[in-house]
């Protein structure tokens, strides 16, 4: 049996039975994982039950960083690890972790990690996926997810400490399932920026996803990642295109009720 050291490690999930096993084993060192569950219809909730974590079953509250808020006010640990799904824990970090956790004199209230980005079996260092530092374990008492929709954080009150030791994502690969999380991520985008008063058109919308490829693909060198890098590029600049389209949709359609 693996020693368990006294931290909490906060998932939120929606159909992650593929992702899911690899993710719960690489943070076993952890007393506590919390897994919220948003209405799965695969074997999520029985593969995290099973895993012994602290599931719950509590609908979309709207956005990423509500919902991870929501699975970081159940921990019960001082110390949080939040993760998604297709992210892993490797060895040399999970040892890492260990100490810090062991280390009664550390004053840092988080730790940033770099974060290893893999896209059809191919690490991808280009194009900003490295190292994609990220914070990712804080004290309970010192922080707390933004109410971002969508590319959430996590705001910390205290000195934040940057690691070396990366943390392992493996992002979705398959086409079909890249399109329609663009179709969900681009909805929370518009609204997001309909909120904040932004307004966009389809020709905006166009440019914006033409200056993404090009920034993307050859500015930042994403070029380099071979057929990976491409298709990344290409659709974050889809992802681009139909957040504004969709933003212009909504300003239009505002105005039509205002008048």
């Amino acid at each position: 049996m693996e020693t368990k050291i006294p931290l909490s490690v906060a998932i939120i999930v929606q159909d992650k039975a593929q992702n899911l096993p690899d993710c719960l084993k690489s943070v076993a060192f952890a007393e506590q994982i919390v897994v919220v569950d948003s209405g799965s219809t695969d074997d999520t909730v029985r593969i995290a039950s099973d895993f012994g974590c602290d599931v719950f079953v509590e609908s979309w509250r709207g956005g990423f960083g509500a919902q991870k808020q929501f699975a970081v006010d159940q921990c019960r640990y001082p110390w949080i690890l939040v993760l998604d799904a297709d992210e892993r824990i490797p060895p040399e970090t999970a040892s890492k972790i260990k100490q810090i956790i062991s280390n009664t004199d550390i004053t840092a209230a988080g730790f940033s990690f770099p974060r290893k980005n893999f896209f059809q079996g191919r690490w991808i260092k280009h194009a900003g996926w490295w190292p994609d530092r990220i914070v990712r374990i804080f004290r309970k008492d010192m922080g707390r997810m933004t109410t971002a929709t969508v590319h959430e954080a996590i705001e910390i009150n205290g000195p934040i400490e940057a690691l070396d030791v990366p943390i392992e994502h493996f992002t979705e690969s398959r086409i079909r399932s890249i399109l329609l999380k663009i179709d969900q991520y681009s909805t929370l985008g518009a609204e997001e920026a309909f909120k904040e008063g932004k307004t966009a058109s389809i020709w905006s919308a166009a440019i914006r996803a033409k200056l993404t490829f090009f920034q993307n693909y050859f500015l930042r060198l994403g070029c380099l990642d071979g057929s990976q890098g491409f298709t990344l590029a290409i659709t974050d600049a889809i992802n681009k295109f139909f957040k504004y389209a969709k933003l212009a949709e909504m300003n239009k359609q505002f105005k039509k009720r205002k008048f």
